[in-house]
């Protein structure tokens, strides 16, 4: 966690100095992937932090939420191509600074929990929260 919250606040400092956003995402993997493969699915300029064996926080650095979706979209596909399965989901939630660190993991996961819940979405925003 001490290395998501560097991120995290790095992240925010980017965007405070440059006016520069990024978008904050949660992948759920069944099974154990290795941060050499998934980075493989990833653009140079994000970053990816393994959590556990099924969970990897991703920062999709310079991007909106709009493209930050087309991109997690992008990852999915490749991971059900390559792994020929289609287990993974990702949960976006909006760039905001004045949540901390510990409150956009915990926003993630929850949005991840209901992403997961139902079966025919695979990619949610914190709108899913909503919903509820």
């Amino acid at each position: 966690m001490n290395r998501v919250d560097v991120l995290i606040k790095k992240t925010y400092y980017v965007y405070t100095r440059f006016n520069i956003q990024a978008t904050f995402a949660l992948l759920y993997h069944d099974e154990a992937l290795s941060v050499e493969n998934l980075s493989e699915f990833i653009r140079v300029s994000d970053q990816l932090i393994e959590l556990d064996e099924n969970h990897y926080f991703i920062i999709f650095a310079f991007t909106s939420e709009e493209n930050a979706y087309k991109a997690a979209q992008n990852i999915i596909h490749k991971l059900d191509n390559q792994l020929n399965n289609t287990t993974s989901c990702i949960a976006l939630d909006t760039f905001d600074v004045a949540k901390t660190p510990q409150n956009v993991l915990n926003r993630l996961k929850q949005i991840l929990f209901e992403t997961r819940k139902n079966s025919y979405t695979r990619i949610e925003m914190e709108d899913i929260l909503d919903r509820k």
